[in-house]
C-alpha cells in the first residue's frame, strides 16, 4: 500500500467509518496477495471509498472518465490508483489498463454495472467483468454494499468467498456468462444481508 494511499484511507476512515457506522463481513474472504478482481454493486460515489477503506490491500478502481476532468480532483483519485474508462463503449485503453493491473497481481475493483443504481436494486453487469476475469488468471473477489448512506444509519460491506475462474476459463464460456455469474454472486449477498 502506497504512502499517499495509506494517508488518505486514514483521514477517510476517521470521516466515513463512524458517520455510516459501517460494518466489514467476510474480511476473512479477502485474498492477501495474488491478482483479484473484486465486483460490487454500486448505490452511491462514497462506494469506493468505503470499500476502499475496509480492504486489506490497496484497490486500483477503474473509474468514469468525467472524474478526472475535475481540476485538483484528478489528482487527488490518480494518485490514489484510480484509472479511466470512457463508458457507453468498449474503451481499450481501460481494458489494457485493467489488464496490466491484474497482471501485476494487484486488486483492480470495478462496479459490473457501470454506473450507479437509481433504484438502489442491482442491475445487469457489462461484459468488462467477465472480460477481465477470463483474460486474467486473477480470483473473482464478489462484494456487496447494503446502505442508505443516511448518517448514523449503518453500512454493511459484505466479502463473498473467492471464485475461481480457472474452470470457466478451460470451458471458454463468453464474458456475458462470466458477468451474470458474478452478478449471481453479488445478489446472493445482497439477499443474504439486507
Amino acid at each position: 500500500m502506497g504512502k499517499f494511499y495509506q494517508f488518505a484511507r486514514a483521514i477517510v476512515y476517521c470521516f466515513i467509518k463512524p458517520l455510516f457506522r459501517v460494518e466489514v463481513i467476510g474480511k476473512e474472504h479477502f485474498p492477501m496477495d495474488g491478482a483479484v478482481l473484486l465486483c460490487s454493486n454500486h448505490i452511491n460515489n462514497l462506494d469506493p471509498p468505503t470499500i476502499g477503506i475496509v480492504s486489506p490491500r490497496q484497490l486500483r478502481f477503474m473509474a468514469k472518465e468525467e472524474l478526472f476532468n475535475i481540476p485538483v480532483f484528478s489528482l487527488i483519485v490518480r494518485a490514489l490508483g484510480a484509472f479511466p474508462v470512457k463508458r457507453g463503449f468498449s474503451d481499450r485503453e481501460a481494458l489494457r489498463t485493467g489488464l496490466k493491473i491484474l497482471k501485476e497481481r494487484e486488486v483492480l475493483a470495478i462496479f459490473p454495472e457501470g454506473t450507479r443504481s437509481k433504484t438502489g436494486e442491482l442491475g445487469k453487469g457489462l461484459a468488462g467483468a467477465g472480460f477481465f476475469a477470463l483474460r486474467s488468471d486473477c480470483v473473482v473477489l464478489p462484494c456487496a454494499v447494503v446502505s442508505s448512506y443516511k448518517p448514523f444509519r449503518k453500512t454493511k460491506v459484505i466479502f463473498g468467498p473467492a471464485i475461481d475462474f480457472t474452470s470457466y476459463r478451460n470451458k471458454k464460456i463468453s464474458a456475458e456468462e462470466a458477468t451474470d455469474k458474478i452478478m449471481t454472486e453479488i445478489r446472493n449477498l445482497l439477499e443474504k444481508y439486507r
